[in-house]
C-alpha cells in the first residue's frame, strides 16, 4: 500500500506518551481521512440545514447531498435505494429488524439461530425478541480454533427457524464465516438471514445481491466515516411489509387523529431529523475506499495479517485466540497468565493502542474459558514497521510483567 495513503489520516501523526502513536484498534472505531472530515467541516460551514422539506438553499442543498449518500450506499451494496435505511448502527439495525419484522412474524415455539462468537448486539434483541415471544434461541457450536460447525447449524435448522442472524466477520477472532452457504441452508427451510456486517465493509466487498441475505447491517465509524451513523438493508418486500419502527416526522404521509398514513420506503423507517453529516459521510467515506479499490485493500491486509501473525508467535509465551482458515486482520492474542489489561496499559505508554477485555463477546470467551483477550487490528494505512514497533513494546512488556 503506498506510504502517501498515511498522509490522508491526520489523526495517526502524533505522538501518545512520547512515542509514534501506533493504531492498532481499528476493529473498534476506525481512523478518519481529510475527505470525510472535509465533508464534515462543509456540511456545517457551507449548508447546515434540515432535510426533506425545506424549500430554501441550504435544504435543498443537504437533502440533495444527504440522498446522494444514500445511492452511494445503494451502488456499494448492489441494492436499490428504496433497500438502503439511514440508523444510527449495526447495533440500531439489528433492534429495528427485530423489533419490527421479529415481533411481526415470531410466535410462541418458533426458533432464531445465532453462532457462539457474536457481538452482544447480535444476541441480546433475539433473546428479547424470544422472551416477548415465548420463542427459543439456538446457537451453533464453534471449534476451539474459532469458526463455526457447520454440521451443527445444519442440525440446528428445521421448520421452527425463523430468523438466523450472523456476523460475516467476528470482531473478537477475526474469523470471516461462510455466511454464503448459511444464508443458502437457511432459505430452505423459509428463515430468513440477518448478516451484522459491521467488521466485512472496511475489509471486502459486499454483495447484497450475490449474498442473498435478507438483512444486513453495518456501521459507519468502522468504514472510516462518521460515528453515530449505519445502514440497514433489507429485501424490499420485507421491508414493504414491517411496520414502522418510530413514529415522528418523515416516516409519515399524513397524520390526523382519525389515523396515520405511513411514508413510502426508505423514509418509512427514519423518523426524525437524521445524523444528516453523518449519513454524507458515510458516502465520502465509502467514495474514498473504492478510488484505493477494495481489492486491493484486501490483499494488502492479508498481507500485514500474515506478517503480524508471524512476528506476534515469535514472541516467547503468546498464544493467539483464533486460528480459522479464513480470517480478516485481527490477531487476538494472551501471553502466560498476564492479564490483558497490564498488557494493553503497557503498550499504551509506549503509544500502542490495542484493545484488551472480552470485545462484547462474553459468551464467545465463556466458551473457550477464558476471560478475555488483547486485540490488534489492522487497516490499510497500518504497516508492518508498525507490527514491528507492538511486537518489541509486546517483549518489552511482559519483561516488567513477568
Amino acid at each position: 500500500m503506498n506510504s502517501s495513503i498515511r498522509a490522508h489520516f491526520p489523526i495517526l501523526h502524533q505522538n501518545v506518551n512520547g512515542k509514534p502513536l501506533v493504531y492498532f484498534d481499528n476493529a473498534a472505531t476506525s481512523q478518519k481521512p481529510l475527505a470525510v472530515i472535509n465533508a464534515i467541516k462543509d456540511y456545517y460551514e457551507q449548508y447546515n440545514s434540515n432535510i426533506h422539506r425545506g424549500a430554501h438553499h441550504l435544504a435543498q442543498l443537504a437533502t440533495e447531498k444527504y440522498e446522494d449518500a444514500r445511492k452511494t450506499v445503494a451502488q456499494h451494496l448492489n441494492a436499490s435505494e428504496r433497500e438502503i435505511n439511514f440508523v444510527r448502527g449495526t447495533t440500531e439495525a439489528v433492534n429495528l429488524v427485530a423489533s419490527t419484522y421479529g415481533r411481526q412474524n415470531v410466535k410462541a415455539g418458533d426458533e432464531i439461530i445465532v453462532s457462539e462468537m457474536e457481538h452482544h448486539s447480535n444476541i441480546v434483541p433475539w433473546q428479547m425478541l424470544c422472551e416477548d415471544k415465548g420463542a427459543t434461541l439456538r446457537v451453533i457450536p464453534i471449534t476451539d480454533s474459532g469458526e463455526i460447525i457447520f454440521e451443527e447449524y445444519l442440525k440446528l435448522l428445521s421448520e421452527k427457524t425463523k430468523i438466523v442472524s450472523i456476523a460475516y466477520i467476528s470482531n473478537a477472532l477475526g474469523t470471516i464465516h461462510p455466511v454464503k452457504e448459511v444464508i443458502r441452508e437457511a432459505h430452505k427451510v423459509g428463515a430468513v438471514v440477518f448478516i451484522d456486517g459491521a467488521q466485512a465493509l472496511p475489509h471486502k466487498k459486499v454483495d447484497v445481491k450475490d449474498l442473498d441475505c435478507d438483512f444486513l447491517g453495518f456501521s459507519g465509524h468502522k468504514v472510516f466515516a462518521g460515528t453515530g451513523i449505519g445502514i440497514l438493508y433489507g429485501k424490499e418486500k420485507l421491508l414493504e411489509a414491517m411496520p414502522p419502527y418510530m413514529g415522528g416526522g418523515e416516516m409519515i404521509k399524513s397524520v390526523s387523529f382519525a389515523g396515520t398514513t405511513y411514508n413510502d420506503l426508505p423514509y418509512k423507517f427514519e423518523a426524525g431529523t437524521p445524523h444528516i453529516e453523518g449519513g454524507i459521510s458515510l458516502g465520502v467515506a465509502l467514495n474514498y475506499i473504492n478510488e484505493i479499490g477494495l481489492d486491493k485493500i484486501a490483499a494488502y491486509e492479508d498481507e500485514l495479517l500474515q506478517y503480524g501473525t508471524h512476528k506476534f508467535s515469535e514472541v516467547e509465551g503468546l498464544r493467539i485466540v483464533g486460528t480459522a482458515k479464513e480470517k480478516a486482520s485481527v490477531i487476538s492474542f494472551l501471553v502466560n497468565d498476564i492479564h490483558p489489561y497490564d498488557l494493553g496499559v503497557l503498550l499504551n505508554q509506549q503509544g500502542i493502542a490495542i484493545r484488551t477485555g472480552h470485545h462484547c463477546c462474553q459468551p464467545l470467551m465463556d466458551r473457550l474459558k477464558i476471560e478475555g483477550t488483547c486485540r490488534a487490528s489492522f487497516a490499510f494505512y497500518n504497516t508492518k514497521e508498525e507490527i514491528d514497533v507492538t511486537v518489541n513494546a509486546l517483549k518489552r512488556a511482559i519483561k516488567v510483567l513477568s
